[in-house]
């Protein structure tokens, strides 16, 4: 619950670093820094100095100087909650960001909880909720895909479609529910042709940003690949060629890897988390088993699955390891790619052919390499770009990688389908906006126009204190 006449203070910055920000924002922000900091300007007097600057002075404790900071001063409504606030620009020492706050909280501030500053910016209407979801995502990105998923959300991305969809949905329910009113004198206000083709438009977008899930998903969180097969098939040389780097330790002896070793590496933006597993075999070795068994684990985690063998194997051992790997893969649930490793041991025509002799489903893909001599590797990277389709990243207009969003915009497009349905059997008014009403609901959820303490809690427990 937003504490609407209370004061709020943190540390605004985290890690180490030459400086730290404190912020402090609430109807009484302005005259508690006022009471600890000393202008450098004799006569200056915060509360009176205009919005948007900022000041140069000394916080102190009755006499003691603390620290020389600067002030960046905000006044309600133009600043980051809405409300009064003001961020304190001090050394990062420890003792003097501690002091800073004890400060404040001997003013009569309160320390904020994780999230509460954009959780008033949220309900002061400085940003939508999807807006506000997207600081987190913001702040966590890693790479270049996650960083400009997030900020798009961040300037209105899909929310705004959504909203003007939504308030001519409204007008049509309302069109709709005003019949009811005059049912016994049968007239219609709704002109059924103009809400067909809007139910149509909305459930257009909505099957686009259902689709733009997974890619949008796979930028925020990166992509797990799960590297597996037989021991001593050359998984730990790979992913040292992959990531460039001795990660792994690589012997000729069996069963070397018997947990798994995972790192992560950034391609043209993209997060993929490359994941080397235990050897797979029958084996009496007990602790080997276990690794065996959390190489199973890992298949189920992945997005993609590398299955690597030897080129010279015979292609009857290749066909049998991929139809076992197939087994335990939901038909279509993940894409799998034959890595055939040691290819610069036998000559490139019998490579092409055994290439072309496996036969591969959909979502499946080959490619030859030299782990060890790291050729092809390139061309192993590629392929994985090619898999999560990144080409397509610059050339979407919008992309939504939330679960929350994800979950409403399904149920959403189920009730709009009723309502298409609905107006094809010419459905009674009152049943056609009870789907209305439910399409609106959902939609509504995405950017906070219908929420509830419940939704708000989950979303901003998980935000950092100071943000």
């Amino acid at each position: 619950m937003l504490r609407s006449e209370s004061t709020i203070c943190a540390l605004a910055t985290s890690g180490s670093g030459a400086i730290a920000v404190i912020r402090v924002s609430g109807p009484d922000a302005i005259g508690m820094v006022e009471r600890i900091f000393k202008p450098a300007s004799k006569g200056k007097v915060l509360s009176q100095q205009p919005p948007n600057t900022i000041h140069f002075g000394t916080i102190r404790e009755k006499e003691t100087v603390i620290d020389e900071v600067l002030l960046s001063l905000f006044k309600a409504p133009h600043s980051y909650t809405g409300e009064d606030a003001i961020e304190i620009s001090c050394h990062a020492s420890t003792y003097i960001q501690q002091k800073i706050i004890e400060l404040l909280i001997s003013q009569g501030a309160e320390p904020a909880k994780p999230g509460e500053f954009t959780q008033r910016a949220f309900l002061h209407g400085k940003m939508d909720l999807s807006q506000a979801e997207a600081v987190a995502d913001l702040i966590a990105a890693e790479s270049e895909g996650a960083h400009r998923v997030a900020l798009q959300q961040l300037r209105g991305g899909f929310s705004d479609k959504l909203k003007a969809l939504r308030a001519q949905l409204l007008h049509f329910i309302s069109m709709i529910e005003l019949e009811l009113d005059f049912s016994e004198e049968d007239v219609e206000f709704a002109d059924r042709k103009q809400l067909v083709s809007l139910v149509n438009e909305i459930s257009s977008l909505i099957h686009e940003l259902i689709q733009s899930f997974q890619l949008g998903n796979v930028l925020k969180n990166g992509v797990p690949v799960a590297i597996i097969g037989r021991p001593n098939v050359g998984k730990s040389t790979l992913l040292n060629a992959i990531l460039n780097e001795e990660r792994a330790i690589v012997s000729h002896i069996e069963g070397t890897t018997r947990d798994s070793i995972e790192d992560t590496i950034n391609l043209e933006g993209v997060t993929f988390r490359f994941i080397d597993t235990a050897g797979i075999r029958e084996t009496a070795d007990t602790i080997e088993n276990l690794g065996i068994r959390r190489t199973y684990q890992k298949i189920e985690q992945s997005s993609i699955v590398l299955l690597l063998t030897e080129a010279s194997d015979d292609i009857h051992i290749i066909q049998r390891s991929l139809e076992a790997i197939r087994n335990q893969l939901a038909e279509g649930s993940k894409q799998l790619v034959v890595v055939l490793n040691k290819s610069d041991r036998i000559k490139e025509p019998e490579l092409k052919q055994i290439q072309q002799s496996i036969q591969l489903n959909e979502n499946e893909h080959i490619v030859s390499i030299s782990a060890e001599k790291r050729e092809n590797i390139d061309g192993l990277t590629n392929l994985l770009l090619d898999v999560v389709n990144v080409g397509s990243i610059k050339h979407q207009d919008v992309l939504i990688s939330n679960i929350r969003h994800f979950s409403a915009l399904k149920s959403a497009s189920e009730s709009l389908t009723r309502v298409a349905d609905g107006l094809t059997s010419s459905l009674p008014s009152d049943l056609l906006a009870q789907d209305i009403r439910e399409a609106l609901h959902y939609l509504g959820e995405i950017t906070g126009e219908v929420t509830n303490d419940e939704i708000l809690g989950n979303i901003f427990k998980n935000f950092c204190i100071g943000k």
